[in-house]
C-alpha cells in the first residue's frame, strides 16, 4: 500500500524548499527524488507544477512524470502536457475519481491550495510516512495524507507505462 502525503504551506516558496530538504534526506526517507513533486498557486491563481522526472534518465522517472501530471491535472484541472487523453486515461480518471484517491484528501487539497500558497507531495511506497513528515516538521505546514490500495496503485502504475512499441518481425 502507498501513501500519498502532501504538505500544504502558506506561502509560494516552502514546498520547493522542503523539495530540497527531502533530496538531501533520500537514502535515509528511502524516497526517490522522483517520487516528490511540489506545486504553487502564484497571487493570480496560476499554478506552478515543479518536478524532477525531466532529469531521472530510467523510464521511471517518465512513469513518476506521467503519475504528477494526472494527479495535479485530476485535482486542479491542468493540463496534462504532452500526454493524449486516451481511453485508458480517461477511464483511470473515472476510476481514481470514484474509489482511487480518497475525496476527502481531494477537498482538503482544493481548498488548501488557494492562490500563494504551496504544497509538497510525496509517494511513500515502503516505509510509514511519519519519518518523511517529522524531517519536514521545520517548515510547518498543514499535513493531508491518504493510502493507495495496492490495486489503485498498480492500476495507476500500469495506465502510466509508455506504450509498448511492436516488434518488427523478419
Amino acid at each position: 500500500m502507498a501513501t500519498l502525503v502532501a504538505i500544504g504551506y502558506p506561502d509560494q516558496g516552502t514546498a520547493e524548499q522542503a523539495v530540497q530538504t527531502v533530496w538531501r534526506l533520500e537514502e535515509e526517507l528511502i524516497i526517490q527524488a522522483d517520487q516528490v513533486a511540489s506545486i504553487s498557486c502564484d497571487p493570480e491563481g496560476t499554478y506552478h507544477v515543479h518536478t524532477t522526472h525531466g532529469g531521472v534518465p530510467t523510464a521511471s522517472g517518465a512513469v513518476w512524470g506521467g503519475f504528477w501530471g494526472f494527479l495535479f491535472g485530476f485535482l486542479f484541472l491542468i493540463p496534462i502536457a504532452g500526454w493524449a487523453m486516451g481511453a485508458g486515461l480517461g477511464a483511470l480518471f473515472g476510476h481514481m475519481s470514484e474509489t482511487g484517491i480518497d475525496k476527502a484528501f481531494q477537498e482538503q487539497i482544493r481548498a488548501y491550495l488557494q492562490p500563494g500558497t504551496s504544497a509538497l507531495f510525496m509517494m511513500i511506497e515502503h516505509v510509514s510516512p511519519d519519518k518523511a513528515i517529522s524531517a519536514l516538521q521545520q517548515y510547518g505546514g498543514t499535513v493531508i495524507k491518504t493510502s493507495l490500495s495496492e490495486a489503485d496503485t498498480d492500476k495507476l502504475q500500469e495506465a502510466l507505462q509508455p506504450p509498448t512499441q511492436p516488434s518488427v518481425g523478419s
